[in-house]
């Protein structure tokens, strides 16, 4: 006998399962791919719950951590904890991009704001009933893209070349720049994908190598996003290498060594610090942020760990708002929450100025990115 369970039943008895009662103190929890194979980016992540407010409108702030070892399956099992067992007020994370895809709809159902530290624009956009649940700390793809796009431009690069992710980070990025390259008068010639824990891309190389596209796009996050690019430069090819976001850790420079020179990305001011001028509102957030997480950890932090800290900016700034009208624990308070992180503006953070809106859950404008080159093995501003 099959028995089918209508989906809004379903959200009704996930409701249900969680008790609607006052808590003492306010619960976020934080789900982080501390291992596997997205680690490179959710260790900082993970490093960085310790040096979020604890505190904010008077009220204890308490965080729980669980590791979702990079696999959906049990990111979808932590969340569920999480929201059931824990009777969180707030999730931060997941930290890939899949990964979050995988829980919008147990955020929506049980109602309880997540904030995720991704950089899959999809997450958010477009808005939906279940997105309106979800806020995001990374740039959106199009904002990054349209610096990309827009250099390739001004050099008069007309065919390019892509090669990303198989999953929504890489969907995400095929969809947004291929629109936006078509606009611009830009020629996609060749697109492949290959697997984040994949250790050859050779196949898919030498396709990319035989079109001979002026620039290539790669899509990958962390030592992943280097692969394409060291396979492609030591067979040979010359033309310019671009990288989302997701390549702006050191583990990129490490891995990609000398094919690295001369990379361009679009991606926050932490990767170039010194050379961002005193008058940016972000830098001494971030140069606070550094300083804290040297202190604890002896290394400095990847630009994903202040994505998180950022959440937990965004929360603390929303947390005095939503107690005006409600107590930590009730679904009310969730709600008024949510309904806070939305009225976000103008709230200088590590990652730039968030300025949110029903539409747009994300929240960046111009002064969350910078235009970022290799030189000589490091990060400087593309002048």
């Amino acid at each position: 006998m099959k028995i089918r369970i209508h989906a809004a039943a379903l959200a009704a008895a996930l409701a249900l399962a969680i008790p609607f009662h006052a808590q003492a103190q306010i619960k976020i929890g934080v789900v982080v791919s501390a291992t596997g194979p997205t680690a490179l980016v959710g260790i900082p992540q993970k490093n960085t719950v310790p040096l979020l407010p604890t505190q904010a409108g008077g009220q204890d702030i308490e965080y729980i951590t669980l590791d979702d070892a990079s696999d959906p399956t049990q990111t979808v099992t932590a969340f569920k904890k999480l929201i059931t067992e824990e009777h969180v007020d707030a999730l931060i994370g997941p930290t890939g991009s899949p990964n979050s895809m995988s829980v919008l709809q147990f955020a929506a159902e049980s109602g309880t704001p997540m904030l995720a530290p991704v950089g899959a624009a999809a997450v958010v956009l477009p808005m939906t009933e279940q997105k309106k649940w979800a806020f995001k700390t990374t740039q959106n793809t199009g904002i990054i893209a349209q610096a990309l796009v827009q250099d390739m431009v001004k050099r008069g690069i007309k065919t390019v070349g892509f090669i990303g992710f198989a999953d929504a980070y890489g969907d995400d990025w095929y969809k947004v720049f291929s629109r936006m390259a078509a606009d611009n008068g830009l020629k996609l010639t060749v697109t492949e994908r290959y697997q984040r824990t994949d250790s050859s891309v050779t196949g898919q190389s030498l396709k990319l190598l035989t079109a001979n596209p002026d620039a290539i796009l790669i899509a990958g996050t962390g030592g992943a996003a280097a692969l394409p690019q060291t396979t492609l430069a030591q067979q040979g090819y010359k033309g310019r290498f671009y990288q989302t976001h997701g390549a702006a850790l050191p583990a990129f420079l490490k891995f990609a060594g000398k094919s690295a020179e001369g990379t361009i990305l679009a991606a926050s001011l932490m990767l170039v610090l010194p050379e961002i001028s005193d008058s940016n509102p972000s830098k001494p957030i971030v140069e606070d942020y550094i300083k804290r997480y040297q202190a604890m950890y002896g290394e400095k932090p990847a630009t994903f760990g202040a994505n998180v800290y950022d959440a937990g900016l965004l929360l603390q700034h929303a947390i005095p708002i939503a107690l005006k009208s409600a107590k930590p624990g009730t679904p009310e308070f969730r709600r008024a929450l949510r309904d806070a992180l939305e009225q976000t503006h103008e709230l200088v953070a590590t990652q730039g100025v968030y300025t949110m809106t029903p539409e747009d859950h994300s929240g960046f404008d111009r002064r969350g990115r910078e235009l970022i080159t290799v030189k000589d093995g490091a990060w400087t501003l593309l002048r």
